[in-house]
């Protein structure tokens, strides 16, 4: 594990990582994307992917809707990937609307595909329903499914961790002691909900280790495309939004490549601190967009082969 170096004050922080400092080059970086429902929603996602690749992402994972609504379009897209791309592509998997021989299958299905890697949730109710209750004979809760995957097949197995605790959870203690839950059961990693306050994740990752946690904790990082579209998705999953963030959105609603500079430098700025502090693993809910991760991760030092090297050649030739 990194050594986190976690800065008491935000201030600190950007003192840190100033625009002059070197560029990290331990970084590691992961997609998350999600099955397309139109034509014209298929090409963007490809399109997204095809740029995305040329940063040799860890892995890149593929969304469940609520209920189960997207498992097969979800197959697909995963299947493909595996068969169209040098990518390691993971499959989300949930426990809603599936009876556990009905998940076993699923994912003997995703194992004979080539697929090793599940992120498995619990998920959310289904549409029409106003809170979250377990199938008949199904998995109850995400511990549950990560132990029955791993009865089927050796997996790899990431899992959901909330810095802000998970809405449903009664405080911030149970959410933990459940995010344990499914380590123990054979989880590999937990991958964070968006944040956008630093020292939340920080303090969040205090308590994990504190508690026996010992796995990759990997801040999930959500680019601001749309400032209202994002305080609705904060809103249903309990993440905050600081008040100087809205500022910084403010009066940008019609002016869309103002609003990306923006959340290209906020996102930025918010990698850099992590990685500041030690985090070297970074996940992207890119919404099947590729135009701001692809600038975040270039200002990480995460770049296409053919430019790391004529960087890396050009620093040498300096330094000569």
């Amino acid at each position: 594990m990194p050594t986190v170096l976690r800065p008491a004050d935000p201030r600190r922080q950007r003192i840190l990582v100033p625009v002059s400092s070197p560029l990290p080059k331990d970084v590691r970086v992961s997609f998350e994307f999600f099955p397309p429902k139109t034509a014209a929603m298929e090409q963007s996602l490809w399109a997204a992917v095809e740029r995305l690749a040329s940063l040799h992402p860890a892995y890149v994972s593929v969304t469940y809707g609520a209920g189960g609504s997207t498992r097969e379009r979800t197959h697909a897209t995963v299947v493909r990937l595996r068969e169209e791309t040098a990518l390691e592509p993971a499959a989300h998997l949930t426990c809603v609307g599936a009876v556990r021989d009905e998940i076993d299958a699923i994912a003997r299905l995703y194992w004979e595909a080539g697929i090793r890697h599940i992120v498995a949730l619990r998920g959310d109710p289904p549409e029409g329903a106003d809170r979250y209750q377990p199938t008949p004979d199904g998995y109850d809760y995400a511990c549950d499914l990560v132990s029955g995957l791993k009865r089927v097949a050796d997996f790899e197995i990431s899992v959901a961790a909330y810095p802000e605790v998970h809405p449903e959870a009664a405080n911030a203690q149970t959410d933990l002691d459940n995010l344990k839950r499914k380590i123990d059961a054979g989880a590999t990693r937990a991958i964070t909900q968006f944040f956008f306050d630093v020292d939340v994740f920080f303090r969040f990752l205090e308590r994990c280790r504190a508690a026996g946690i010992t796995v990759p904790i990997v801040p999930g990082i959500l680019p601001v495309t749309n400032f209202a579209r994002v305080r609705q998705f904060a809103g249903q999953c309990g993440a905050a939004i600081p008040p100087w963030m809205a500022d910084l959105f403010a009066g940008l609603d019609d002016d869309p490549e103002t609003r990306k500079l923006v959340a290209a430098s906020v996102a930025a700025e918010q990698c850099r601190a992590l990685n500041a502090g030690g985090i070297d693993q970074f996940h992207f809910y890119t919404l099947n967009r590729a135009d701001l991760t692809f600038a975040i991760c270039h200002i990480l030092g995460v770049r296409p082969q053919s430019v790391a090297s004529a960087t890396n050649a050009a620093i040498k030739a300096a330094a000569d």
